[in-house]
């Protein structure tokens, strides 16, 4: 079942993948990575590791494009072709909900949300490798451009694809994010260095808006993210 599950999947992505079992060690699987992101920028393909054996994440990205009624490479073609919704708005309307929900739930915005910037832990490594991984080689020409590819959302409080693609523009172009690590429910994005302790608050919030569950079943406070975020190279989402 594993083995086909790898299989099933790598066609599903449908493009060069290689595949890395624990045994090997994180080492070889990140130095994998880190070449194949230098000779991405030469090729023109962006490499993101994947959960092979995630049936769950194999079954949302085969249920997206179904979902369409195109064929995968058409999907593909439309969702690459499409304009990408502007971050900013993306992200105004999103912590417009997020206040919302937390007027309706008694929760007061500055005390019990924002909080203070403080108590976050630093991350600077990717989390989950423990299990077979694809690195996958996305013919892409653009960080955000993943998404098109691999359509993982859009279930739950999951952005779809417009809303995984818009939130990935904004952040590369601010800080140069790129999503490395997707498993069905997580995924992880690194950084070339931690955001300014100056900007972390307003990156927090974004993150919060996209992806309350880091907060609300995390941190606790988007105080708490923001000091985090100060201190990381690598950004963790997980909707439950």
């Amino acid at each position: 079942m594993e083995n086909k599950t790898i299989d099933k999947m790598i066609a599903c992505i449908g493009c060069p993948c290689h595949l890395f079992h624990p045994s090997e060690g994180k080492q070889v699987l990140m130095a994998a990575y880190w070449e194949a992101r230098e000779r991405g920028t030469r090729e023109g393909f962006v490499p993101i590791l994947v959960a092979a054996e995630d049936a769950t994440l194999l079954e949302c990205l085969e249920m997206n494009t179904e979902d369409s009624g195109k064929p995968a490479e058409e999907y593909r073609r439309e969702m690459l072709a499409a304009p990408v919704e502007d971050g900013e708005a993306y992200f105004a309307a999103l912590l417009g909900t997020r206040k919302e929900e937390a007027a309706d739930d008694g929760f007061n915005w500055l005390e019990d949300v924002l909080g203070e910037q403080d108590g976050g832990e630093a991350m600077d490594g990717f989390y989950g490798l423990e299990e077979p991984m694809l690195l996958a080689e996305i013919p892409v020409k653009h960080p955000w451009e993943v998404f098109a590819w691999l359509p993982f959302g859009n279930w739950n409080e999951c952005p779809d694809t417009p809303g995984l693609m818009a939130a990935a523009k904004h952040w590369y172009e601010q800080y140069g994010a790129v999503p490395a690590v997707m498993t069905h429910d997580v995924l992880q994005f690194e950084v070339p260095s931690p955001v300014d302790s100056e900007r972390a608050m307003d990156l927090a919030l974004e993150q919060y808006a996209w992806c309350p569950d880091i907060v609300d079943q995390g941190c606790q406070t988007v105080g708490a993210l923001a000091d985090g975020l100060a201190q990381s190279t690598v950004w963790f989402f997980w909707w439950d």
